[in-house]
């Protein structure tokens, strides 16, 4: 494990606290950017069936891991099993299995594997095949298969997470069966997420329908007993925002003593973060929660490739602003580092940041946490 990385603010703790053995971690957020994370922290997290090989390869720095995933998609293969089952949408819940599982071989590859071919079916009013297979993901359809035989959604999560044999449990931020609505810089308003980011306009405010959708007692019990809580990368608004809309989880987070961590993205985004720097991304959240509620933020300061920027370029996308003073002025201590990891796309170190989270909490001491929350 790497050294814990310092803090630009030049803080330092009042006392210096033991080091903690191991972490009860809580990750929330959704899509592409919560499961890469996990990715990175389940090497980490105990093994629902350990050899001896685990522990002596990487110790269980993590004695508990749990995700709680949003539950607002209504596109691609969620969508369609979303508005035929009347179900909630389980692919950022699927994705965050597969990257939890245990198996990461022959169980995660069959989850992951999305049908190619159409079969034949009948077309409904939106135009969709309703009995066809195509676009449909294997693990999407054993969720459902999972939901209709045991009547509850969250037990087929569970159910699912337990054939897998993931490294952690995995929470739907709620099981209330909801719809995103925003508020557009233009006044309108928009319902459904693929409504919402297929918009021109720039999103103002994000709420959810019915307001007072509430979490999992699962969810709350794990925040409240967690020793480091992270939020982010994903979506600003669809990804994260959403889970804190759910009544319940801001309080769970405002009076967690937890050390609670905001993972910044490393690219704005078409009709999320358009022209918004880090510190905007926290007050963009700050403003639909009400309430301050991070000690630390993650933030990539190391460059991009150029033809990464090209291609980012031509969707309006540039590197977020890493802009440390004015996060440092919300009461926010900063993490700089190189947190990128470049390909076709580009993405986080999955490994790097889970290293680089870990040696924050383990530590941050209630003493330490005490100084970092006065500062």
């Amino acid at each position: 494990m790497p050294v814990i990385p310092s803090s630009s603010s030049g803080h330092e703790a009042a006392t210096t606290p033991l080091r903690r053995s191991s972490l009860r971690v809580v990750a929330i957020g959704g899509g592409t950017g919560l499961s890469t994370l996990l990715r990175g922290l389940r090497r980490y997290a105990p093994s629902p069936q350990p050899s001896e090989a685990d522990t002596v390869a990487v110790p269980s720095l993590i004695s508990d891991l749990a995700a709680v995933v949003t539950v607002t998609d209504d596109g691609g293969s969620s969508g369609r099993l979303r508005r035929h089952f009347n179900m909630l949408p389980p692919g950022d819940l699927r994705n965050c299995m597969v990257a939890l599982a245990d198996d990461e071989a022959l169980l995660s590859k069959l989850f992951r594997h999305r049908f190619s071919s159409s079969t034949a079916g009948t077309a409904n009013g939106n135009g969709e095949n309703t009995g066809s297979l195509e676009g449909h993901s294997f693990g999407n359809l054993f969720v459902a298969a999972l939901a209709e035989i045991t009547g509850d959604f969250a037990q087929a999560i569970k159910l699912s997470s337990q054939v897998l044999a993931t490294r952690g449990h995995i929470y739907p931020a709620t099981t209330t069966n909801v719809t995103l609505s925003a508020r557009m810089d233009d006044g309108s308003i928009v319902e459904g997420e693929t409504n919402i980011t297929a918009s021109k306009h720039r999103i103002c405010e994000l709420t959810l329908e019915p307001a007072g959708a509430e979490p999992l007692p699962e969810t709350l019990e794990s925040i409240a007993r967690a020793d480091l809580i992270t939020l982010g990368p994903g979506s600003l608004y669809t990804s994260l925002i959403t889970n804190l809309l759910v009544k319940g989880i801001p309080e769970a987070l405002t009076e967690t003593r937890g050390l609670r961590v905001f993972i910044c993205n490393l690219m704005t985004q078409s009709n999320e973060s358009l022209g918004l720097t880090a510190s905007q991304h926290i007050e963009k959240i700050y403003e639909h929660m009400g309430q301050a509620i991070f000690d630390y933020a993650l933030v990539n300061t190391a460059p991009v490739s150029e033809t990464l920027l090209r291609n980012y370029a031509l969707e309006g996308a540039t590197p977020i602003l890493p802009d440390i003073e004015r996060i440092e002025a919300l009461g926010v201590r900063v993490v700089p580092g190189d947190f990128a990891a470049e390909g076709d796309t580009l993405r986080h170190n999955a490994d790097r940041v889970a290293e680089t989270l870990l040696d924050l909490g383990l530590e941050s001491g209630d003493a330490d946490l005490d100084a970092v929350r006065l500062h």
